[in-house]
């Protein structure tokens, strides 16, 4: 009998951490994959279609050329509508993907500094851009990455409470998304370490000057634009040892390194 040779296994024991801006590249492929694929190769389909028919013509078969025009243009413009949205949503998609990179290649700098970076961490429906152990605490980093006005002001009023884009209101509060996240997090290193750590939601904004109101940014809720992150942290207490930030870190990259079911 011969005998079964086993499979190669990989050399990898984990698998990698993720980068930042993964999970928007994800969806990016998705779109890309899915629809704009989807609906090109149909416009593809029906020209074809479109054009035997008129060859037939040509060749004074007995064709129904102004019949197929009448149908496959409707269907050429829908498809040509839904990739238009579609490059419409990709572009914002790779907009915010490009704030999410260059806000992680700004965050690596801190790893000088004693502190540890985790990017793009999956969570239950949702996903932390950033999470920053330090000396100073954990943090979590939630990017926005929003066009700027082609002239006027570019100004985010925060309060302590809410946000407004230039005197406007935000469709979708990314206050309630950064402190989800913090509080996920909070839970999760409860759950792997036995301990309750303090955990700080930081929403950055590149490219927007950012309005706060004495003291708002003082409490567990951080609004900045990212070149005074730096600033921010250097003036926080000590709140961590080495040895909770090695700990920390070590149970968070073994949480991530760990397979899903």
């Amino acid at each position: 009998m011969f005998q079964k040779k086993k499979p190669w296994r990989s050399p990898l024991k984990a698998a990698p951490h993720r980068n930042p801006g993964q999970s928007l590249d994800e969806q990016i492929w998705d779109l890309i994959l899915d629809g704009v694929t989807f609906w090109m190769m149909n416009i593809a389909f029906w020209v074809v279609l479109l054009i035997l028919e008129w060859l037939r013509w040509l060749n004074q078969s007995p064709p129904r050329p102004i019949l197929m025009t009448i149908l496959v243009i409707p269907l050429i413009s829908y498809a040509i509508f839904k990739i238009l949205r579609l490059r419409g949503k990709i572009k914002t998609l790779k907009l915010a993907r490009d704030g999410e990179k260059a806000i992680g290649q700004f965050l690596e700098d801190f790893r000088n500094k004693g502190c540890k970076i985790f990017h793009d961490i999956i969570g239950e429906g949702f996903n932390i851009d950033h999470l920053l152990i330090s000396p100073q605490g954990i943090f979590t980093i939630e990017t926005k990455t929003f066009s700027k006005p082609p002239r006027g002001k570019s100004v985010i009023y925060f309060d302590g409470k809410s946000l407004e884009i230039n005197a406007k209101k935000l469709d979708r509060d990314p206050i309630i998304q950064a402190k989800a996240q913090a509080r996920w997090i909070r839970e999760l290193l409860q759950e792997i370490t036995g301990k309750t750590w303090p955990v700080i939601s930081v929403i950055v904004f590149p490219g927007w000057y950012i309005e706060a109101n004495p003291g708002a940014n003082k409490g567990q809720l951080w609004v900045l634009n990212p070149k005074a992150f730096p600033g921010f942290l250097k003036n926080s207490p000590t709140c961590l040892s080495s040895d909770d930030v090695r700990l920390l870190s070590s149970q968070i990259s073994k949480y991530l390194r760990t397979p899903t079911k």
